[in-house]
C-alpha cells in the first residue's frame, strides 16, 4: 500500500465535504478485492465438476489472483504516487470490472486461471491506493477512526470468503461469484470520477517494472514447482528445472534491487533483525490463514456432506472472531502492555493451535472444528497488527509507504505459498495413501472412478486423513516460524535497549519506536 499522502491544502480543515460517502464506496470496492482471495474456497466441488478442473488447476484459480497482487503491489503503490492515486483507482477498478466479467464467463480452467490473473492486476492498483485517498480526504481527528473502518473491512473481507461464495452458490451458479463484482465496480467507477480528489507525489519515483517481472515470476515458478511436485513427482525433471527457475529468478530480483537507485524494495531492510522477524511472521500468519480454508472447505464439503452455503457459514466463527477482537483493539493494547515479540508469540501459537484442533477434533464432526475456528481467529487478530507495528518500526518514517507495500506483498505472497503448500501436502499424502487413485485429478474424480461403496468409503477416509495431516503440517509451520520470529524481534528489542541506554531500555516497544521515527533525519 502508499505511503499515506499529505492532506491537501485545498480541502477544507474538517476534510472532504463528501468524505464519508467516500469512504462507503472506497471500502466497498477493497471489500470486494478482498473477498476474492478466499471467494473460490467453497466452489471447488462445482469447479472440478462443471470445468473437470484437478486439484492443481483449482490452487492455480486461486494463487493466480495472489501471486499476481503480491508481484505487482510495491510496483502499483509508486505507479499510483507518481501518476496520480484516482487516475490508478480508477484504472484498478476498470481491470478489476472487466477481469470478474470474463471469469464469470470463464468456459476452462486455463480461461479462469487467465482471468483472475488479470484481476489480480486491477486489484493490486486497488488496494495500494485505497488507503492513500482515505488519509487525503479525512483530517487529523477523524483520520484514525476512517483508517479503523477501513482496517476492519480489511480484515472482514478476507475471512469472510467462504461465506459470502456460499451464500452466491446457493441461489447461483459459480460464476455468480465473478459477475457480482461488476455493478460494485461500476459504481466505484463514477463514484471515484465524481468524488476523489486527485493527489500525486511531484517527483515521484519512477515504477520499477523490471523488478515487478522478477518477482512476479520468480514467485510464481517457485509456487508452480511446489504445486507440480505431488503430481509429477519432486524429483522429476519439470519440477526440479521450474524450482531451479524460481530460485534463480528470484535471487536475479535480489542482485537488480541491490544494483538500482529506487528499488521496489531495499534489500538493506533484510539487516534489521526487527524487519526479518516480523516479516516472517507475516507470510506465516498469511500462509495459515489461506492455506488452513482452503482445506477446511474441502472438508465440509467433501467429507462432511455440507452445501457451499452450509460450509461457509460453518467457517464464519473465524472471520467473527478476528472482527470482534480488532474493533475492540484487543491487540493494540497488548502490545503496549506486553511488547511486540511476546504478543506475536501468543499470536501464532494461537493460530497453531487452531489449525492443530481442526485436524484433531473436526475429522468426524463440527465442534472440534468450531473450537479451532475461534482459536484460530484470536491468534490472527493478535499477531496480524503486531507485526504490522514490527514492520512499520523497522523502517525510516519517509518510508512508511514501502513498509505497508511490503506488509501487503507477504501476506498475498502467503497466501500462494500456504494454498500450494498445504494442498501439495494433502496430494501426496492421499496418492500414498490410495495409490489406484493416483489418476485421478481431484476426490470427485477418484469417488466417480470407485467401482464399489467400500472402496468409496475407502478414498473419503483417504482424504480425511491427508486433510488432517495436512493441516497439522500446517500447525508446525506457524508454529516454528512464530517462535522464530517473536525470537529475532526480541533479541533486536534487546539490543536496541543496549545501545540507547537504561533510560530508554524502559520504555514500551511503541514508544521506543516512536523515538526512533523522531529522531530519523532524511534518507542518506
Amino acid at each position: 500500500m502508499t505511503a499515506p499522502a499529505a492532506p491537501r491544502s485545498d480541502l477544507a480543515p474538517q476534510g472532504h465535504p463528501q468524505r464519508w460517502l467516500i469512504l462507503g464506496v472506497i471500502c466497498l470496492a477493497q471489500l470486494t478485492v478482498l473477498l476474492d482471495n478466499t471467494v473460490l474456497n467453497v466452489a471447488i466441488p462445482s469447479l472440478t465438476t462443471e470445468l473437470d478442473a484437478s486439484t492443481a488447476d483449482v490452487q492455480w484459480m486461486i494463487n493466480a489472483y495472489s501471486l499476481v497482487q503480491a508481484g505487482l503491489l510495491l510496483t502499483a503503490g509508486s505507479s499510483a504516487d507518481r501518476y496520480g492515486r484516482k487516475k490508478m483507482l480508477i484504472v484498478g477498478l476498470a481491470l478489476f470490472g472487466v477481469g470478474s466479467l470474463v471469469a464469470g464467463l470463464a468456459q476452462s480452467s486455463a480461461q479462469l486461471i487467465a482471468a483472475r490473473a488479470g484481476m489480480g492486476v486491477g486489484g493490486a492498483l486497488l488496494l495500494t491506493t485505497t488507503l492513500a485517498v482515505v488519509v487525503q480526504i479525512f483530517d487529523d481527528t477523524e483520520r484514525v477512526k476512517a483508517i479503523g473502518i477501513w482496517s476492519t473491512v480489511a480484515s472482514l473481507g478476507f475471512a469472510a470468503g467462504p461465506l459470502f461464495g456460499g451464500f452466491v452458490l446457493d441461489h447461483f451458479w459459480w460464476g455468480a461469484i465473478f459477475l457480482i463484482n461488476i455493478p460494485v465496480a461500476l459504481i466505484g467507477l463514477v463514484a471515484v470520477a465524481r468524488l476523489v480528489p486527485e493527489s500525486k507525489t511531484a517527483q515521484g519515483q519512477r515504477p520499477d517494472l523490471v523488478g515487478a517481472l522478477l518477482s512476479t515470476v520468480g514467485m510464481t515458478a517457485v509456487v508452480f514447482a511446489i504445486i507440480s511436485g505431488p503430481e509429477h513427482g519432486w524429483s522429476s525433471g519439470r519440477v526440479l528445472l521450474t524450482a531451479f527457475v524460481g530460485v534463480a529468478v528470484l535471487t536475479g530480483f535480489v542482485l537488480w534491487e541491490l544494483r538500482i537507485p529506487h528499488p521496489m524494495l531495499d534489500m538493506h531492510f533484510f539487516r534489521n533483525q526487527k524487519f526479518v522477524g516480523a516479516v516472517a511472521g507475516a507470510l506465516l500468519v498469511a500462509f495459515g490463514m489461506t492455506g488452513s480454508l482452503f482445506l477446511l472447505t474441502q472438508h465440509l464439503q467433501f467429507v462432511l456432506g455440507y452445501g457451499p452455503l452450509e460450509a461457509g457459514l460453518r467457517t464464519a466463527p473465524m472471520a467473527l472472531t478476528v472482527v470482534a477482537l480488532n474493533l475492540t483493539g484487543v491487540g493494540a493494547r497488548l502490545v503496549q502492555k506486553l511488547g511486540t515479540p511476546v504478543v506475536i508469540a501468543a499470536g501464532m501459537s494461537c493460530l497453531a493451535a487452531g489449525l492443530a484442533a481442526i485436524a484433531v477434533l473436526g475429522r468426524h464432526g463440527y465442534g472440534g472444528m468450531l473450537f479451532g475456528l475461534a482459536v484460530m481467529g484470536a491468534g490472527i487478530a493478535l499477531a496480524m497488527p503486531a507485526m504490522a507495528n514490527a514492520i512499520m518500526s523497522a523502517i525510516p518514517p519517509e518510508k512508511a509507504g514501502v513498509g505497508a507495500g511490503v506488509n501487503g506483498t507477504l501476506a498475498e505472497f502467503g497466501n500462494g505459498l500456504g494454498v500450494a503448500v498445504l494442498g501439495a501436502v494433502l496430494n501426496a499424502r492421499f496418492a500414498a495413501l490410495v495409490p489406484a487413485a493416483v489418476g485421478a485429478s481431484s476426490l470427485p474424480a477418484a469417488l466417480a472412478a470407485a467401482g464399489t461403496p467400500g472402496a468409496r468409503a475407502e478414498i473419503k477416509d483417504a482424504f480425511a486423513s491427508s486433510l488432517e495431516v495436512s493441516q497439522l503440517a500446517g500447525a508446525v509451520a506457524v508454529l516454528a516460524g512464530g517462535l522464530l520470529a517473536a525470537f529475532l524481534l526480541r533479541r533486536a528489542e534487546r539490543a536496541e535497549a543496549r545501545a540507547s541506554g537504561a533510560g530508554v531500555a524502559g520504555q514500551s516497544p511503541v514508544e521506543k519506536a516512536g523515538d526512533r521515527a523522531d529522531s530519523a533525519g532524511p534518507a542518506a
